[in-house]
């Protein structure tokens, strides 16, 4: 099986990010990003894109508390699920605000257990918001990243089985920023993925 440095040195001769922010995810390291996380649950992120832009006005943790429930289902909306994604990121916001006070100390504190123990957060929920918004050493796995494994030949069991496969490649060979590479790691795969989708329809 190769390694995913090797996978990573194959994606980043590319030049797949030429035009993308250095973490990828837009607007990383924000509240945002948390909101971004639970809205991209099955559905595209084009269609997340239209919920933010609603949502322009209250994506700060201090703005986003002030939204009742029926305000935030109609901004999200183009998100679908939005009976479900609405009261759980209120949830979790409000946990947030109760448990860290603010979102730089949730930032700095915050464990992958707790995010895991919150209703609506699974493992590449988790994973996204460390990663992109706390600029944490974790690696997300969705279904872009088996898809492009599995077109190396390798299809793992978990999904931690994937993020200890793609985490390990990386740490044996970067020193410091990890938490950078594993976010343009992934940003590749999401964006080849991407890419090769946008040739396979052009050839049909």
């Amino acid at each position: 099986m190769k390694s995913s440095y090797t996978l990573y040195q194959i994606l980043d001769s590319l030049n797949l990010l030429k035009d993308r922010p250095s973490y990828w995810w837009p607007n990383a390291g924000t509240f945002e990003v948390i909101v971004g996380a639970v809205l991209t649950q099955n559905t595209t992120w084009h269609n997340v894109e239209r919920s933010l832009d609603n949502l322009h006005p209250y994506l700060t943790l201090e703005t986003f508390l002030t939204l009742n429930e029926a305000h935030l289902k109609s901004y999200i909306r183009p998100s679908g699920f939005y009976n479900q994604k609405a009261p759980r990121l209120l949830m979790l916001a409000h946990k947030i605000k109760e448990v860290f006070g603010t979102f730089e100390s949730f930032q700095k504190t915050v464990t992958r257990e707790w995010l895991l123990s919150q209703k609506g957060v699974g493992p590449e929920t988790a994973d996204s918001i460390l990663c992109y918004a706390c600029f944490r050493e974790e690696m997300v796995v969705d279904s872009y990243t088996k898809r492009f494994l599995e077109s190396h030949g390798i299809i793992l069991s978990s999904y931690d089985a994937y993020k200890a496969y793609l985490e390990e490649g990386i740490k044996k060979h970067f020193k410091k920023n990890i938490s950078l590479h594993f976010a343009r790691f992934h940003g590749m795969i999401v964006e080849y993925n991407k890419q090769m989708k946008q040739k396979d329809h052009a050839l049909k």
